[in-house]
């Protein structure tokens, strides 16, 4: 009797646990709020887009112009340098004593110019003096067409000799070049912003990470990417605003700078799951003053371009008044099965 009530309560509890697990199952939990809110739209039709800051003039990736050993970095993060000054030097030992080498060939050949100047004048000499001769007799027209040829002779010679002074010196100064060319300079004043190469390691030309990448962080520009669907709603000179990843309280107003005329497969990614990595984009470039707040280079941002109202369709601007999340412009009108 009492094995009975027990396997009863414990079939009933066995029932009871089991709704309350299919209640729970069903139950919809509410989505936890985002830790930070998205962007607002500040136009009422707009075009939104993922930036990259960069520097006014675009970053200047340096490579060395020949592979070799690093022998001395002059430079590091954050130094500013002048068009000129010198960032890195590459091993020249062998160039140098090529360089030693010309030099020294140099006053040899200068001697054998000297030296045939020397005899062209003699022969000269010798023969003006038969040439002089009045009497016939006294000097056969053999001996002077002989004369003659030695004049000429030296005069070739001369020339031979001065060509090739000319051109010790000329590979002397080739060398000299090739020379300076180990030490890689800054082509443009700027800020250093990146240096990947140490003394002591291998440089090589192919590389695909730049051993310095140099840029102007004064003045500061904005390289949007819109989809190659959204490209035909862009207007030249239609303002736009930024806002810093997390930081969407913090506007940044742009200043239209120009469009690149071509468009190029996307390269700056948002990092979002859903965003299409095969993307063609317009690239619209826009300049700002810096903010209060600190920005640096490389650093994305959401972009925001306003649109012209005339002419747009009810159902194209309804869709834009919308706040839009530029990591999803990837999914583009034509996924949608929109038209613009």
């Amino acid at each position: 009797m009492v094995l009975r009530r027990v396997s009863f309560w414990i079939a009933l509890a066995g029932i009871i646990l089991t709704i309350a697990t299919l209640w729970g199952a069903n139950k919809k939990v509410a989505p936890p709020p985002p830790m930070e809110a998205p962007p607002q739209n500040p136009y009422p039709v707009t075009v939104a887009a993922a930036g990259i800051i960069e520097a006014v003039n675009e970053n200047v990736r340096i490579a060395p112009p020949v592979s070799g050993l690093v022998t001395k970095v002059s430079v590091t993060v954050a130094d500013h340098v002048e068009q000129g000054d010198s960032l890195f030097q590459l091993d020249d030992r062998e160039l140098r004593a090529q360089l030693q080498t010309k030099t020294d060939s140099l006053p040899s050949a200068a001697a054998r110019v000297a030296e045939q100047e020397i005899r062209l004048r003699d022969v000269q000499d010798q023969l003006k003096r038969l040439q002089s001769v009045t009497d016939r007799r006294a000097v056969s027209e053999d001996d002077v067409k002989r004369k003659w040829h030695e004049v000429e002779g030296a005069k070739r010679a001369l020339i031979r000799a001065r060509a090739d002074f000319h051109l010790a010196r000329t590979e002397r100064d080739e060398v000299q070049t090739l020379l300076h060319r180990l030490t890689v300079r800054a082509p443009r004043a700027g800020t250093i912003l990146q240096v990947n190469i140490r003394a002591g390691e291998y440089a090589t030309v192919n590389a695909i990470e730049p051993l310095i990448i140099l840029g102007d962080t004064e003045t500061l520009q904005v390289r949007a990417d819109i989809d190659e669907v959204n490209a035909p709603l862009v207007v030249p000179g239609s303002p736009a605003v930024a806002y810093l990843k997390g930081f969407t309280d913090k506007a940044i107003s742009l200043t239209f700078a120009r469009i690149e005329p071509y468009i190029v497969p996307k390269r700056s990614l948002s990092g979002d799951n859903r965003e299409r990595v095969d993307t063609r984009v317009l690239q619209v470039i826009y300049r700002f003053e810096r903010p209060a707040f600190p920005v640096y280079v490389g650093q994305q941002v959401d972009v925001y371009i306003e649109r012209p109202v005339e002419g747009v369709s009810d159902q194209t601007q309804n869709r834009s008044e919308n706040t839009i999340r530029p990591s999803d412009t990837s999914r583009s009108l034509s996924e949608t099965g929109e038209t613009p």
